[in-house]
């Protein structure tokens, strides 16, 4: 009986040998037949000025509004606080989408005739209900990649976000971003958050705009820091160095993470500006070229010393010149500085903006004009509506 036992051990640890090593090469096929990662790689973006080679445009289809959420309310204006509580949960104004889609498929025909590859997210159905042991919640559109892709040389990071209706955005990109990944990018996908009751102050105290102004100051926002969570338009890229503001999207934890995680080759600083309702950079703060910058003079930089001690031009952009009455349901008037760099000398401007356009042409930048205005409704300009996968250029230090 013994030797049976033995002999039967003898055969099962031969057989378990046998199958970790048929395992072994199994793997070490998979390993040959694995290309390495493509010197030339498809996703190569290291600032917002370089030759736009290919780009991913948002989709207005399907588009919902988000439910009125404290999170929502500390983003948005006291004014369209009814819209949300009558329609969260339900699409946004049919004939409204229907003008903001005609918009954005006419801005994706210029970008191809301007020579520029458009990729577009997938289409969903944003209304359907979806809970996690934390939350639940209805979803809102894949309008802005610009909010949860961030590409950092041939690396696309997945934000975390931090409304609940965007918890699952990145669905509509997956396909896009795995053909990315099959062809040689990186892919990182950011922690994350539980976006569980304690990621938000429940008792935030906004009532006014003097409020809002008050607590930013103080550095008070509606998320805490539980949890990591951030925002992609959070951040803007100059090379080597990448600025970053804490909002009420962006906390600092979030921010540290994207610190330690692209650390040591890009440093992340963290600016301010005095705004009483910080959520994403880009029609606050907008880098625009090598030394050349776009800086909103509502909300004024309290670090802009850095930027002028570096040598760099900062300008002002004049007064938007979109109509009070038009809806701005998830932004301000100052999209108009929130521009897309085709390249140094080429941007693509709102076609309505004739202020602006003058600014840029007397700088010697030619204007793309293009209307967005319905567009705009929903939250964003052209540089939030887009994510540059590729411009062609090489990584550089603007600082030292």
């Amino acid at each position: 009986k013994l030797g049976r036992v033995f002999t039967g051990w003898v055969q099962r640890s031969f057989q378990s040998t046998q199958a970790a090593t048929a395992s072994q090469n199994t793997f070490a096929a998979d390993d040959k037949a694995t290309s390495p990662v493509a010197k030339d790689c498809l996703v190569c973006s290291y600032n917002e000025w370089d030759p736009l080679e290919e780009v991913i445009v948002g989709r207005a289809e399907n588009a919902c509004v988000p439910p009125f959420s404290v999170e929502v309310k500390a983003n948005t204006h006291e004014k369209y606080w009814g819209f949300y509580q009558k329609f969260g949960g339900q699409s946004f104004p049919k004939d409204h989408l229907k003008k903001a889609i005609a918009e954005i498929e006419e801005m994706c025909n210029i970008l191809e005739r301007e020579g520029v590859i458009v990729k577009r997210p997938d289409p969903i159905d944003w209304s359907a209900k979806y809970k996690t042991p934390d939350f639940e919640s209805t979803g809102m559109y894949a309008a802005m990649p610009r909010d949860i892709l961030l590409v950092v040389g041939n690396e696309i990071i997945e934000a975390p976000m931090a409304w609940r209706a965007r918890f699952f955005e990145y669905r509509a990109y997956r396909r896009i971003i795995k053909d990315y990944f099959n062809q040689g990018a990186k892919w990182t996908t950011a922690p994350k958050p539980t976006m569980a009751d304690e990621l938000y102050d429940q008792d935030y105290p906004i009532h006014s705009v003097e409020d809002r102004h008050k607590l930013a100051a103080q550095g008070k926002f509606v998320t805490t820091e539980f949890e990591p969570c951030f925002d992609a338009a959070d951040f803007i890229r100059a090379g080597r160095d990448i600025f970053a503001q804490r909002s009420q999207v962006t906390n600092y934890m979030g921010i540290e993470w994207m610190r330690r995680h692209l650390a040591p080759d890009y440093r992340v600083h963290i600016i301010s500006f005095k705004d009483p309702n910080p959520m994403h950079i880009d029609a606050t703060f907008n880098i625009i070229g090598p030394g050349l910058v776009l800086s909103n003079p509502d909300r004024p930089c309290r670090q802009i010393e850095l930027f002028k001690k570096a040598g760099w031009t900062v300008i002002q952009p004049p007064v938007p010149l979109i109509p009070d009455d038009h809806p701005l349901w998830m932004s301000s008037k100052w999209l108009s500085m929130n521009v897309l760099m085709l390249d140094e000398k080429r941007v693509m401007v709102d076609a309505n903006e004739t202020s602006i356009q003058k600014m840029f042409e007397n700088l010697g930048i030619s204007t793309i004009k293009v209307s967005i205005r319905h567009a705009n409704s929903l939250g964003g300009g052209f540089h939030c509506w887009t994510c540059d996968i590729r411009r062609r250029g090489t990584l550089q230090s603007y600082f030292d």
